[in-house]
């Protein structure tokens, strides 16, 4: 039997978390006049990855798991390009924001990686 009995024994999960967590404490720091705006889009997409990974693993169709995880991967790249602006409206220093974004890399090659596997299987099994 495999180790992985549920969304959060996944590393992409557990990265997607990771990464809603720096996103909060980064925006905490934001100005109050962006908390409803840019703040909440940032926050979204962040929450968006995990939150995807965790419906798509719950679903009994491998093609909406897949569905599931195109969504988190979107996110991913949109809360990639929020933090980019972030840095350009110097909201977000240099320091931190290499560290982000490589964080957003890597759980967006991971999840490619988990789509292209799922659908290798998926096609196996039809």
């Amino acid at each position: 039997m495999s180790g992985i009995q549920s969304h959060k024994d996944l590393r992409v999960w557990q990265l997607g978390i990771e990464i809603v967590k720096d996103i909060y404490s980064v925006t905490k720091i934001f100005p109050k006049s962006e908390l409803y705006g840019f703040t909440n889009q940032l926050r979204r997409a962040a929450v968006s990855i995990p939150a995807n990974i965790a419906e798509g693993h719950s679903r009994l169709h491998k093609k909406e798991y897949i569905q599931a995880l195109n969504i988190a991967l979107g996110s991913c790249s949109e809360l990639d390009t929020e933090v980019i602006i972030a840095i350009e409206l110097g909201y977000i220093s240099n320091d931190i924001s290499r560290d982000l974004l490589e964080k957003i890399n890597s759980e967006g090659k991971q999840l490619r990686s988990l789509i292209s596997k799922m659908m290798e299987y998926s096609n196996s099994n039809t």
